[in-house]
């Protein structure tokens, strides 16, 4: 079964599966088909997002447990409407001491039943990063004892962490010094800084907190899928997201194996950031990916290109940074990799080591190693069975990494891509497995490296930087999304589409706001400068990039009414952006100094009357610019090949910052009041999504054809015709500039008149007799 339309809701206590069942009816209004819902799975106790799971056999009591979903799945049968989960395979949550599975392996070690669920190098006890000091430090500050708990002997530190002694001693080890105590067990305490060096067990990304799941393991893949696979053969849920699969081993034989587990009429969508230029292949044996390549479509869609070079002017003017942000994603590459992923670099040097013939030694290929992670242009490649499209990357990384390879090394970097391929001479188990430590590597220095690191140093345009967002290109043209759309429709045409999501940077209304910079910014450097001189006497050693991020996040988030919050809301972002950042602050050693002074230029600019003045009388000025993008990414969402979502609350307008901000509790009763008298962008959400049910076969399977459109150079206008049997569906939206005189002509032979049809409507939709 498709879905019509999804609506994800982020669960956590407080807002449970009763509270999703109350908001049904309203869904049901708005023309939701399916509810998208985050990880259902019991997590770590309090979880607000519920990626770090716990147990994957249960539902999550703190969200109703299983007869609380199954009283929320049929409330929505009872209306003809459908569940979506979000599973999480890559991963599990190991904080604490709320993970059985994990607890057990810290108790028996090799020998416990669940040793092969984690990825883990057994040559030496587990790694926990956990102390504020060193080892010996810890135990002559008697931070360390052991203590009995619900009916076993732990081992605790600091009064509320606690660890799991082994069955041997359980017999009266608190009479045992610690240290010989510690000597015993299948774990060793660390100092957490040791965690990017000397960690030897895979986690996702950097969160020591997160432990890697072997989930190639086909008995690991049946213990962690057994709730799934339950809860879809009785009918509880139409299909899947899953989440961050790029991490796992073998991403492609992955996503098979569930699609014969789940069956033909699943919907089965991954997370998956493509790349530039980077094609998912049918061989996913998915419906698409969860929609960050069409918010970045459509994102760039609506950007003015003329606006690029001097936007980028500016940039440098103020911060005194590089123009393009290719330069800041090297340099981050290089740093991260020098410090944060160190043991993950060394164990893949390893792997590659064991492999290499005599002559190529180890310093060699770290180096080469280095170089290609630098430069990779994608998330990962996918080996031997993987598709043609990995030539391609292959190709690219070859020409990328030339200039940084050292002289007479460049065979070790080849030879380091045959062998990713598959190719090359060797024991094939342990070619593959040092593949598979470079694909779970370049993963996350691509993801850290960029969306978690560049996007918070380069400030040409705020909204040019989120999740999927392609570093190299300012703006997308007509054609250029054309084509783009008609390989959706001949490809993906039940991928899904989203413009909001759990882990955006800024809300999709922000961006549309920040967006029309890209068409004024001689007239933004003049208000630049205007706000420049409030903020003088408030930014004593604020640096420049740093100030005029704020500018633009202010801008991208002003509400109509200012409230205390707001400013708290800003400076939580502040904070976050500048740890990101790892400039003058990061999360190993935060800046505390700094970051305030950031914050009171925040809080002093929201105080400021003169400022209030300035960016309320901007906002007014560019408000029907605003206004007219964010119609135009609820029109094209909900228009074009694809399965709309829409995230919790877009309805209105959404104007959040990062995460946690994105998560932010939803007034739903507000909600369901205005579907009486809606504001614009939800009424065009309404009509459309009604469209969707009426005409749900024209909107599944129709296809994609642009319109050929004859207008005054200074238009931007967009228009496509979607057909399916005898009925045609017919878009128009103006993009920017004058269209005096424009006219449409859509494949079917339809003309129209776009001042005519368009009128003071940046949108114009309408379903015909084909």
């Amino acid at each position: 079964m498709i879905p019509r339309a999804t609506y994800r809701l982020q669960f956590h206590k407080e807002f449970t599966f009763a509270d999703a069942e109350a908001i049904v009816p309203y869904l049901d209004q708005l023309g939701i088909s399916h509810i998208y819902a985050s990880p259902i799975t019991t997590a770590a106790p309090g979880s607000t997002h519920g990626y770090d799971v716990v147990d994957p056999t249960r539902i999550n009591p703190e969200l109703g447990g299983e007869e609380g979903f199954r009283s929320l799945v049929n409330a929505l049968r009872a209306r003809d409407m459908g569940m979506i989960i979000d599973i999480v395979p890559n991963h599990m949550g190991v904080a604490g001491d709320t993970n059985p599975w994990w607890n057990d392996i810290l108790r028996h070690g090799r020998a416990s039943r669940y040793a092969d669920v984690f990825d883990i190098d057994w040559s030496r006890p587990i790694v926990l990063p956990v102390l504020g000091t060193s080892l010996a430090q810890a135990i002559e500050d008697g931070v360390l004892k052991v203590e009995h708990q619900d009916e076993r002997w732990w081992l605790t530190a600091y009064g509320n962490k606690r660890f799991p002694l082994r069955d041997q001693d359980q017999q009266a080890p608190e009479k045992e010094p610690i240290k010989a105590l510690l000597s015993r067990q299948h774990y060793r305490l660390a100092l957490w800084r040791t965690a990017n060096d000397e960690l030897n067990w895979r986690r996702f990304f950097a969160i020591n907190e997160l432990a890697g799941v072997r989930i190639e393991d086909p008995q690991v893949f049946e213990r962690t899928h057994s709730l799934y696979f339950r809860l879809h053969d009785e009918g509880l849920i139409d299909g899947v997201r899953i989440d961050h699969v790029d991490g796992l081993t073998d991403p492609l034989g992955y996503c098979r194996q569930l699609r014969d587990r789940l069956g033909d009429k699943a919907w089965i969508v991954i997370e998956k950031i493509l790349g530039p230029g980077e094609q998912l292949s049918k061989e996913w044996a998915v419906n698409g990916t969860s929609g960050y390549d069409f918010m970045e479509d459509v994102s760039a869609l609506i950007h003015d290109p003329t606006g690029a070079e001097p936007l980028g002017q500016l940039w440098h003017a103020i911060s005194d940074r590089p123009v393009g942000l290719e330069a800041e994603e090297l340099l981050a590459r290089q740093q991260l990799l020098a410090w944060q992923f160190t043991g993950q670099l060394e164990a893949c040097t390893d792997a590659f080591h064991a492999i290499a013939s005599d002559g190529i030694t180890r310093a060699m290929l770290r180096r080469a190693l280095e170089r290609l992670l630098w430069v990779f242009p994608v998330y990962r490649t996918y080996g031997p069975d993987a598709p043609v499209s990995d030539a391609a990357v292959r190709d690219t990384v070859r020409r990328r990494v030339e200039p940084h390879v050292p002289p007479g090394e460049k065979e070790v970097v080849h030879l380091v891509l045959d062998w990713l391929a598959g190719a090359g001479s060797g024991d094939i188990g342990l070619r593959a497995e040092a593949a598979r430590r470079f694909q779970q590597l370049s993963a996350p220095i691509a993801a850290k490296a960029l969306e978690d690191t560049a996007f918070y140093r380069h400030g040409r345009l705020l909204s040019r930087n989120d999740v999927g967002f392609d570093a190299g290109l300012f703006a997308l043209a007509p054609a250029a999304f054309h084509a783009r759309m008609q390989a959706r429709a001949t490809h993906w045409p039940h991928a899904m589409l989203t413009t909001a999501t759990h882990d955006h940077k800024r809300g999709e209304d922000s961006r549309a706001r920040l967006a029309v910079l890209s068409a004024i910014p001689d007239r933004w450097r003049e208000v630049v400068s205007r706000w420049e001189e409030i903020a003088a006497s408030h930014s004593l050693d604020v640096d420049g990039g740093d100030r005029y991020m704020l500018f633009q996040a202010l801008l991208g988030a002003w509400p109509d009414r200012l409230t205390e919050e707001f400013s708290d809301r800003i400076a939580d972002w502040q904070t976050k952006a500048l740890r990101e950042a790892k400039l003058r602050s990061s999360w190993e050693a935060p800046d505390e100094a700094y970051e305030a002074r950031c914050n009171d230029l925040a809080r002093a600019l929201i105080a400021n009357p003169a400022y209030r003045s300035a960016i309320d009388g901007f906002l007014a000025e560019i408000a029907s610019a605003a206004n007219r993008n964010s119609l135009i990414q609820v029109a094209l969402r909900c228009t074009l090949p694809g399965v709309p979502d829409l995230y919790q609350g877009r309805e209105f307008a959404d104007l959040s910052l990062v995460d946690p901000d994105n998560r932010r509790p939803v007034d739903y009763a507000a909600r369901a009041a205005a579907l009486d008298v809606p504001a614009p962008k939800m009424r065009l959400l309404i009509d459309l999504l009604g469209l969707r049910r009426q005409h749900r076969a024209l909107f599944e399977h129709g296809s994609y054809e642009p319109a050929e459109i004859h207008t005054p150079e200074s238009a931007r206008l967009l228009a496509f015709e979607r057909r399916y049997e005898r009925k045609a569906l017919r878009v128009a939206v103006a993009l920017g500039g004058e269209f005096d005189r424009a006219t449409i002509h859509f494949a079917s032979g339809a003309r129209h008149d776009a001042v005519e049809v368009l009128g003071a409507s940046p949108v114009w939709f309408d379903v015909t007799p084909g």
